[in-house]
C-alpha cells in the first residue's frame, strides 16, 4: 500500500492512451511503499474533455487541482511523452508545487512549424470515421520500439485496443494543445532534481533532443534504457519505476544528488538492462504526429 505521508509522484500519460499505460511502474513502485497517483488527462480514462479550448496550461491547472484535492503541497512529476509536456507545463505555471521531475521520451522544445501543422492535421484526421481505422494503424506500433514489436505482440496488441477506444475528440484536442505549446526549455536549469530518460530504439524522441532537454534543465545527461521505444513505462516498466524511486530518494535525501555530467538517477544504462531483466525472470513526419 502507498505511504499517506510519503513523497507523492504524478504519474501522466502519453497521447491516446491513460493512466493505465503505467500500470506495472505504479505496482512497482507501490510495491517500494511510494505514494503513487495516476492522473487521467481531460477526455482520457473516464475523465470529461470538457468546453475549454485546447491548451497544456489547462492540463497543468488539471493537475494542479487534482493535488488540491489530495492536500498535497508538492509531488515529483513523472510524465511520458504528453505527459513529459504537461510536467513542463506545471513547472512553468506553478513551480512552487514540483519537487522533482523525471521526463520520459519527452522533448522540451516547441514544436517546428512542420511538426505542428502535421499535428493539426492529424487532429483533423483522427475525427473522420473514414480515416480513423487506417492512421491508427499506421502510427501505434511505432510508438514501441522493434525489440518490443518482435517479443511482445499481446503488448502492441493492448496497445492498439487502448488507442482505439479513446475518444476522437479527446485526441484531437490533446493534438491541438500540443502542437501549440511553448518552447519550454528554462533560461536557467530549474531548482528541483530532474531525470531524463530515453529509450534506445525511440524512433520519435531522439537522443539529441533528449540531450538538449537535460541541458536545459540542468538534469546531467540522459539516461539511456536498452529495449525501449517511445513508451517506455510500457516496455520497460520496472526500470521506470526504479528511475522515478531512485528521484523520490534524492528530494527525500535518502539519496546523493548527482554532480553534472553523470546520469540523473545513479544509474547506468546496463544497470536498468540486468535489473529489469532480473525482475523479469523471479522520424519520419508521420511518425512525429504520434507523439
Amino acid at each position: 500500500m502507498s505511504r499517506p505521508d510519503g513523497t507523492a509522484v504524478v504519474l501522466l500519460h502519453a497521447l491516446a492512451l491513460d493512466s493505465g499505460m503505467w500500470r506495472e511502474t505504479a505496482a512497482a513502485l507501490t510495491a517500494r511503499g511510494r505514494r503513487v497517483l495516476p492522473f487521467d488527462q481531460r477526455g482520457f480514462g473516464g475523465t470529461p474533455l470538457g468546453e475549454d479550448p485546447p491548451s497544456l496550461d489547462t492540463v497543468a491547472d488539471d493537475v494542479v487541482r487534482t493535488l488540491d484535492r489530495e492536500g498535497i503541497d508538492r509531488a515529483v512529476l513523472a510524465g511520458c511523452s504528453m505527459g513529459g509536456y504537461v510536467a513542463l507545463a506545471v513547472l512553468r505555471r506553478h513551480p512552487h508545487r514540483v519537487s522533482a521531475l523525471a521526463l520520459f521520451n519527452t522533448r522540451a522544445a516547441a514544436d517546428t512549424p512542420e511538426t505542428a501543422a502535421g499535428r493539426l492535421a492529424f487532429a483533423e484526421r483522427i475525427v473522420r470515421a473514414d480515416l480513423r481505422e487506417s492512421l491508427i494503424a499506421a502510427t501505434t506500433p511505432l510508438l514501441v520500439g522493434t525489440t518490443t514489436r518482435a517479443s511482445r505482440p499481446g503488448l502492441v496488441a493492448s496497445l492498439l485496443d487502448t488507442v482505439r477506444g479513446a475518444d476522437p475528440a479527446a485526441v484531437a484536442w490533446a493534438q491541438r494543445a500540443i502542437a501549440a505549446r511553448p518552447d519550454e526549455r528554462p533560461a536557467t536549469p530549474v531548482g528541483v532534481p530532474a531525470v531524463v530518460v530515453a529509450g534506445a530504439e525511440d524512433g520519435l524522441v531522439g537522443l539529441a533532443e533528449s540531450r538538449e532537454t537535460a541541458a536545459a534543465l540542468g538534469a546531467g545527461d540522459p539516461v539511456v534504457v536498452a529495449d525501449a521505444g517511445h513508451l517506455l513505462p510500457m516496455e520497460r516498466p520496472e526500470a521506470a519505476a526504479e528511475l522515478i524511486a531512485a528521484l523520490i530518494d534524492r528530494v527525500d535525501g535518502t539519496a546523493p544528488t548527482p554532480g553534472p555530467g553523470t546520469a540523473g538517477a545513479h544509474q547506468t544504462h546496463e544497470d536498468i538492462t540486468e535489473s529489469d531483466r532480473t525482475a523479469s525472470r523471479g522520424r519520419s513526419e508521420e511518425r512525429a504526429r504520434a507523439c
